[in-house]
């Protein structure tokens, strides 16, 4: 191999390897799913023929696919549902199907019915019983076929989820695993995205008409990626036991992203219509600055969260947000006699969300100081 050949060789690994390594970092979380799941199904698939389940261990293999979830906490409140709803299931459709022969088809439909009704009724009741029913249909149809009795096939019904639920918390605990507080930084870090990315276009759209699906869209985003975020954050409180995580309490971040698109919200509202065309020459400016300054700002705490970075400092983003808020009320005097009821209240829409903005924001830096471990050495401004 000639040495330009040598080369063109090492520079084309180089660009595989790199490329693997940006996939990697993009896909970490569901790629380390992916080889926990298989590793799952792997390991109680020998566990179940290692006791000679029957079914060659379909059941224990489903339930640890099913149950390992992307985080430690999404597995063991997975487990601790599959597991409760199958004993629950299993149980009652072992009394129902031992107390009542079943040989004929009628007698079979009743005592489905018996068995169904009230399981699939505790289930709407409470979520910990959703695979219920089905357990129950697992215990009185398949027994039969296996030549097991109700009794019998319940208790290796619920051998079998025991086992598979508890391959998929230990497989979820010792193999590449993702702590429920990582992945709530990375949710909040795509919420924040997603208001930085909308709230210069909804502040725009109160000078130029914009179509409502379009802002109907954004706010519809930021509200999947809050409560995205706020799905995340349950988990954390069930694997601290588990886990000894020291994250900080989790409560605060979700609360504050979604005070702070309560006030995304309002300025949507505030832009249902355009204002006079006069206004713009002195708002419009401010107002962009503004915007641009806190969707900077809301990037740079995404950035944080993720690379567990001290937040940028609030002083830049105060002082634009003061500076428009001061515009608004000499406005709002200035323009007092010219302007109708709708577009007075516009204004003070506007002023009222930037002025909660500002206190919400204030909060964000706080928490995101807490997810990081940052020290706190930027002074938050005193709030008016």
């Amino acid at each position: 191999m000639t040495r330009a050949a040598s080369w063109v060789h090492r520079l084309r690994n180089m660009t595989i390897q790199k490329w693997f390594r940006t996939q990697w970092r993009i896909y970490r979380s569901q790629l380390r799913f992916c080889i926990r799941v298989t590793v799952a199904a792997i390991s109680a698939l020998l566990i179940a023929q290692l006791f000679a389940l029957p079914l060659h261990g379909l059941w224990v293999v489903l339930t640890a696919t099913v149950v390992t979830q992307l985080s430690v906490g999404g597995s063991l409140r997975a487990g601790a549902e599959y597991v409760v709803g199958t004993l629950g299931g299993a149980v009652y459709a072992g009394i129902v199907g031992f107390l009542i022969p079943h040989t004929t088809v009628a007698a079979q439909i009743a005592v489905l019915a018996l068995t169904i009704a009230p399981l699939a009724f505790a289930a709407a009741l409470n979520p910990n019983f959703r695979v219920a029913p089905f357990s129950a249909v697992l215990v009185l149809l398949i027994s039969g076929q296996l030549g097991e009795g109700p009794i019998e096939s319940a208790f290796t019904r619920m051998l079998e989820v025991t086992l598979g639920g508890a391959v998929a918390v230990i497989v979820s605990l010792f193999v590449v695993p993702v702590r429920a507080d990582r992945l709530a930084r990375e949710a909040a870090a795509r919420a924040l995205d997603e208001m930085a990315k909308d709230v210069p276009a909804i502040l725009a759209s109160l000078f130029r008409s914009a179509e409502r699906t379009e802002l109907q869209e954004m706010q519809d985003r930021i509200g999947r990626s809050v409560a995205a975020l706020q799905e995340v954050v349950e988990e954390i409180e069930r694997e601290r036991p588990v886990t000894f995580t020291s994250a900080p309490d989790p409560a605060p971040l979700p609360r504050t992203l979604l005070r702070l698109r309560h006030d995304i919200v309002m300025m949507g509202r505030a832009s249902a219509e355009t204002l006079p065309v006069h206004l713009s020459e002195d708002l419009k400016p401010g107002l962009d600055r503004a915007g641009e300054i806190v969707s900077n700002y809301f990037r740079a705490c995404a950035h944080a969260l993720t690379s567990r970075q001290m937040p940028p400092p609030l002083e830049p983003l105060q002082a634009a947000l003061d500076a428009c808020a001061s515009q608004l009320g000499v406005l709002r005097q200035r323009e007092l006699a010219y302007l109708s009821a709708t577009q007075l209240e516009q204004l003070f829409a506007v002023g009222f969300a930037l002025d909660q903005l500002q206190r919400n924001i204030t909060d964000l830096g706080r928490c995101v100081r807490d997810w990081t471990g940052s020290p706190r050495r930027v002074v938050d401004k005193p709030v008016k």
